[in-house]
C-alpha cells in the first residue's frame, strides 16, 4: 500500500531545548514531500503520543540531545502501543551512544541517526519503511 503522502510527526521529548537538527531534518522531510508536524521542545512522552494520534502520523522521529532516550523513549513507544498505534514507524536522532541503541531497538526503535547521518538516508528510510507497510 503506497500512502499519498507520509505523515511523520518530529518531537523533542524532554528538557532538551536544542532543536537545530530537528528543525533541519523537518524541513527536509516537508522539502521531500512528506506532511511534517513539529511539536516543538520540551514535549513529554504523553504529549508526543496524543500529537501522534491526533494527527495520524505514520512515523514519529523523536530528536534527543539531553542523554535521556532510555527513560523517554520507552514511555512514547509504550504510550503508543497502550493506544493501539503499534503501526506508526518510530525512529530517532540526536546524541545517542552505540551502546544504547540495542536496547531502543528492543523497544520499538526502528533506527536511530547520529550526528552527520544524512537527510537523503532518513527520507529513503522512511519512504521504504512506509510504503512497505
Amino acid at each position: 500500500m503506497t500512502k499519498d503522502k507520509i505523515r511523520v510527526l518530529v518531537a523533542k521529548p524532554g528538557l532538551d531545548g536544542h532543536d537545530r537538527g530537528a528543525k533541519v531534518v523537518a524541513r527536509a522531510l516537508r522539502d521531500a514531500g512528506m506532511e511534517v508536524i513539529y511539536t516543538g521542545i520540551r514535549q513529554t512522552p504523553d504529549m508526543i503520543v496524543e500529537a501522534a494520534i491526533q494527527e495520524d502520523a505514520d512515523v514519529v522521529g523523536l530528536s534527543i540531545l539531553s542523554g535521556a532516550h532510555l527513560e523517554l523513549f520507552p514511555a512514547v513507544t509504550e504510550g503508543l502501543r497502550k493506544k493501539g498505534r503499534e503501526d506508526v514507524l518510530i525512529i530517532a536522532g540526536g546524541i545517542i551512544p552505540e551502546d544504547d541503541i540495542p536496547s531502543l531497538k528492543q523497544i520499538g526503535v526502528r533506527a536511530v541517526f547520529g550526528p552527520g547521518t544524512s537527510t537523503e538516508d532518513i527520507i529513503s528510510f522512511i519512504r521504504k519503511e512506509v510504503t512497505a507497510e
